[in-house]
């Protein structure tokens, strides 16, 4: 399959060079394969879940422009011979070429990290365009307004997977977590990454924070955004470090970022996000068709979603907090 891979995108985008292929980095939406083509380094990223539309790629593009010229660090992506930014792969994969850049997890140890972080969010929001809709039109996506069905999850609580007891302990603050989803007001709504949890905001070697996994951008209000973004970085099911979180929210506001936290609605793309996460996962590690990485990935998944998902302690906590600011 390398063999054929490496074939198809030398072809593909016109290298002459010898290739060498290792594997990078996965994530829930796709394998990253490191690509060495003579002196240069690119990420070729193998798509697992729907590939992305045209008017999604363009959306993608012209937002990526606009954060780089704001200052935004992040990886740039590359059309083949033809202009294409995806291409099927031998095997009907699809790809897409980015930059390789060296990446590491974000050190939270600094206390700068908190404020750094802030500030790059406020940059991404202040230079985003207004839309109420997603790429190529429709609706804003569902996923990040609406939670599952409560019996859809409660299903897989019962299915005596050795996650699902932890599953049904979870699921008891449902109805408490589920009361603050609401959607958001259309005038609010701006281009947003929102996917910005530690995976997706990395350090390059001179430890410049560079986002990556531009993937799913499409409409959010922007204190949601934040939100997310603080409990993504500082809270787990048993903590919520609250100092970084008011440094992070402190730096978001001083650097001008434009959404605030300032009642329980805010967490909806927090809520709604995690609760479909979890679920995707379940059906896939539950799955007997599904492929054997895939389901081990999905169990992974589980333990860590299982790990962040919040309790209304948490929410309760952050709003005290935000509202004081």
């Amino acid at each position: 399959m390398v063999e054929e891979l490496v074939a198809h995108v030398r072809e593909a985008f016109g290298w002459g060079a010898d290739v060498v292929v290792s594997a990078g980095p996965r994530g829930a939406l796709g394998q990253i394969w490191r690509l060495d083509v003579g002196p240069a380094r690119y990420a070729l990223k193998e798509i697992f879940a729907e590939p992305p539309s045209d008017a999604l790629i363009e959306a993608e593009l012209a937002f990526a422009r606009r954060a780089a010229e704001a200052g935004v660090r992040l990886p740039a992506s590359h059309p083949d011979r033809d202009g294409r930014y995806l291409l099927v792969g031998p095997d009907g994969a699809l790809l897409r070429l980015y930059d390789w850049v060296d990446l590491r997890p974000v050190e939270l140890t600094a206390q700068a990290t908190p404020g750094e972080l802030g500030a790059l969010l406020a940059r991404l929001h202040r230079c985003a365009p207004a839309t109420a809709v997603e790429p190529g039109g429709g609706p804003p996506n569902p996923w990040y307004d609406h939670v599952p069905a409560a019996h859809e999850l409660a299903q897989a609580s019962t299915s005596g997977a050795a996650w699902a007891a932890r599953l049904a302990d979870r699921l008891t603050t449902l109805p408490e977590l589920c009361a603050a989803v609401a959607p958001a007001d259309p005038a609010e709504l701006i281009v947003c990454h929102r996917d910005l949890h530690p995976e997706n905001v990395l350090a390059d070697p001179t430890g410049a924070l560079v986002v990556v996994d531009w993937d799913n951008l499409g409409p959010a209000a922007p204190g949601r955004e934040l939100a997310q973004a603080l409990f993504d970085w500082f809270c787990d099911d048993s903590t919520t470090d609250l100092a970084p979180v008011r440094a992070m929210y402190e730096a978001y506001v001083r650097a001008g970022g434009p959404g605030r936290i300032t009642e329980p609605a805010d967490f909806t793309m927090l809520i709604a996000s995690r609760l479909n996460f979890l679920l995707v996962q379940a059906r896939v590690a539950l799955d007997p068709r599904a492929e054997s990485r895939h389901r081990e990935w999905a169990e992974r998944e589980i333990d860590e979603a299982l790990h962040i998902l919040p309790a209304p302690r948490q929410l309760a906590d952050v709003l005290e907090l935000t509202r004081a600011r």
